[in-house]
């Protein structure tokens, strides 16, 4: 993945877990000709504000059901040996990610459509369905060589999840108050548990021909979250999936800096169409 318009940047990554090492599968990048920098696990701003539904619930007067209904379209996705975030979008039949989600560092599949499963959690129950692999949209195939404009991918499942209600789409702003929403961190909650945090989202950073754009944003993000949703304040609306962080001292927690930062992909131009057109595929289908 390209670094756009930052030339002392230790590190990137894409955050995705597998098993196999305690190293993050993503990148790292030289700085100056240097070693490469250790890749940690997440990008803390000061104090780790990640919160379960509960505690978002508590903190925010509302109550935590109704918030944990609100996010059942969250989910994670499991491809394989490797585990990401999703979410249900539109549709009660098409999942939303990142394209590192379905991708690997070579630009193979990370797993066919028998071990690529969509898991979500509904009246205390982890609900599961198989994602149909055939049927993926992505900016790129090969989103580790790219730059993070392309790393976005669209899916359907094999049957409708009707145990969860999809997020609408909605439109990113510069300096927007959002929620991130998520499953999947390894660090936190056992890779299971769904984080609700407020922050806001930052500086747009490049903006790709198919119409997608990258942005900064400072919620704290861990491994294996990678495609989880940035969504507005009321957390009604999707603005964008959650692809990785930059820093140039992963290892530590820093304040929110122009070299300390997780980024997202806005579900815009080509990205919001693939959405759009799978929703439609599956309304046909159902006629």
């Amino acid at each position: 993945m390209k670094i756009v318009g930052f030339t002392a940047l230790a590190a990137g990554l894409c955050m995705l877990w597998t098993p196999e090492s305690k190293a993050a599968p993503g990148f790292a990048i030289k700085l100056f000709e240097q070693d490469m920098l250790p890749i940690e696990r997440v990008v803390v701003f000061g104090v780790d504000a990640r919160e379960t539904a509960e505690e978002f619930a508590s903190d925010h007067h509302l109550d935590a059901g109704a918030i944990r209904r609100l996010h059942a379209a969250s989910g994670v996705i499991r491809c394989g040996n490797a585990r990401g975030a999703g979410q249900l979008t539109v549709s009660d039949s098409v999942v939303t990610t990142a394209a590192h989600v379905f991708f690997n560092e070579s630009g193979s599949p990370r797993a066919d459509s028998a071990h690529c499963l969509f898991v979500v959690e509904a009246d205390g129950q982890e609900i599961a369905t198989s994602i149909d692999m055939g049927s993926i949209v992505a900016g790129s195939t090969d989103p580790y060589a790219e730059s993070a404009v392309h790393d976005w991918a669209v899916a359907r499942l094999r049957r409708p999840l009707k145990e969860a209600t999809p997020y609408a789409l909605g439109a990113p702003a510069s300096d927007e108050a959002i929620r991130f929403v998520a499953r999947g961190h390894s660090d936190w909650g056992q890779g299971r548990e769904m984080s609700v945090e407020d922050c806001r989202l930052r500086d747009g950073i490049e903006a790709g021909a198919e119409g997608t754009r990258e942005f900064s944003f400072d919620c704290a993000a861990g491994l294996g979250a990678s495609g989880g949703a940035l969504m507005n304040a009321a957390g009604s609306r999707l603005l964008a999936v959650f692809v990785g962080y930059r820093s140039i001292a992963p290892e530590k927690r820093m304040a929110f800096s122009p070299r300390n930062y997780n980024f997202a992909v806005t579900i815009e131009g080509a990205f919001r169409r693939a959405v759009e057109n799978a929703a439609a595929t599956e309304r046909a289908a159902e006629r």
